[in-house]
């Protein structure tokens, strides 16, 4: 029998391919938004960590939201607010409104994942690792459109702000459409146990062990990527030396790697190999690429290093909240938002943190500093996967 949920799904996969133009739209606009703000291009970096601010304030309720009225009411909220965000900050010259906009935009955010990822796993629960996995996928192929979009709208000689509108435009239309969509009865789902993973546990998860230790991949995770989207432009242009068109293109490669990684996870997620094994896996490549990428520079090595960045970096906080989902099935929306509220916290420390490193020392510094949070995820998938053997054994 067909699932009746596969428009639905289109659905919410729109929302996040949306969702990975804007989450490089403002690395893809800086020079732009500095002029119009009258501020340093490290205030516009700072708007990401608004972004933050504004998904940890949402985090605290959204999850019980989604719990209590439902995940579609929760996503359809989130596509008009983020309408707020992409017409707001191109037409106003007012940086503290942009910065409150783009903390809407930090709400819209919480309210689409608290919605979105349980209702992908009540949709789908025999392939819930799979479907998570293709939100990213969906983040990925936004990420690799928007910098052609930008060019074309620079090469035309048009305002870069329709870049925003056209995607305001596109999040209301997919409201609209979600309104008419079927989606799980999610109290029933709940009822028999989830999304029908394993609970016959041999050992009984722990949150303050391997929950907490998911929890802080949320954080790592999210770290490897905001890095990346936030400063890659500028690290081409004051680290490897290349002009500023071509260095906004880097973000194209480094999406182009997240969207094959995470394609080829949602083939093989499950059959041959496990998420756990990934977010070990894929950290460590991450740790490897950034190390080479630090020593050798030459126009070659760094095009296929972003590659394999965007593919390393790209699926581990999916994979972390599917994990913590099979480990804590009864409220899947309270739980879940525990690791994206430690994204959120990613969202908004490692932007100061890395613009107050780089202002004190250099650019070389979002390296090192990623290198680290590879590191630490590395450690906390391997204790999780220990952990993860006892409680299936």
């Amino acid at each position: 029998m067909k699932n009746p949920y596969i428009k639905s799904s289109f659905g919410l996969y729109i929302n996040y391919f949306l969702l990975g133009m804007i989450n490089i739209i403002i690395a893809a606009n800086m020079e732009s938004l500095s002029v119009r703000y009258d501020v340093t291009i490290s205030k516009i970096s700072l708007l990401v960590t608004a972004i933050g601010i504004g998904k940890l304030i949402a985090l605290f309720f959204a999850g019980h939201f989604a719990d209590k009225w439902g995940r579609k009411p929760v996503i359809i909220t989130a596509n008009f607010l983020y309408l707020l965000f992409l017409i707001g900050v191109p037409t106003t010259t007012s940086y503290i409104l942009a910065f409150i906009f783009a903390i809407s935009a930090g709400i819209a955010n919480s309210l689409l994942d608290s919605g979105t990822y349980p209702a992908l796993t009540e949709a789908f629960p025999k392939t819930a690792s799979s479907a998570s996995v293709l939100v990213k996928a969906s983040v990925a192929s936004g990420a690799t459109l928007l910098p052609f979009v930008m060019a074309f709208l620079v090469v035309n000689q048009i305002f870069w702000g329709w870049a925003f509108f056209g995607m305001g435009l596109l999040y209301l239309l997919n409201g609209i459409y979600l309104i008419f969509m079927p989606f799980p009865k999610y109290k029933l789902m709940s009822m028999k146990g989830g999304d029908g993973v394993q609970t016959d546990f041999k050992e009984q998860p722990k949150l303050l062990g391997e929950g907490l230790a998911i929890i802080l991949i949320g954080f790592t995770s999210t770290s490897l990527i905001v890095v990346w989207e936030t400063w890659l432009p500028q690290l081409g242009i004051q680290f490897i030396g290349i002009r500023s068109n071509q260095a906004v293109q880097l973000l194209s490669y480094f999406s182009i790697g997240a969207l094959v990684s995470v394609l080829l996870l949602a083939i093989i997620l499950d059959k041959f190999i496990s998420p756990i094994m990934v977010a070990i896996i894929y950290p460590l490549g991450a740790l490897i690429t950034m190390l080479i990428l630090f020593m050798v520079k030459s126009s070659g090595m760094v095009l296929v290093n972003i590659f394999l960045l965007g593919l390393f970096t790209s699926g581990i906080l999916q994979l972390a909240l599917s994990i913590m989902m099979k480990l804590f099935p009864a409220n899947k929306a309270i739980t879940s938002s525990y690791v994206n509220i430690a994204s959120s916290l990613a969202f908004i420390l490692v932007p100061l943190i890395i613009s107050s490193l780089v202002s004190s020392i250099g650019i070389s510094m979002t390296l090192l500093f990623d290198i680290v949070m590879a590191s630490i995820s590395v450690i906390l998938a391997m204790f999780v996967l220990s952990r993860i053997k006892k409680i299936f054994a």
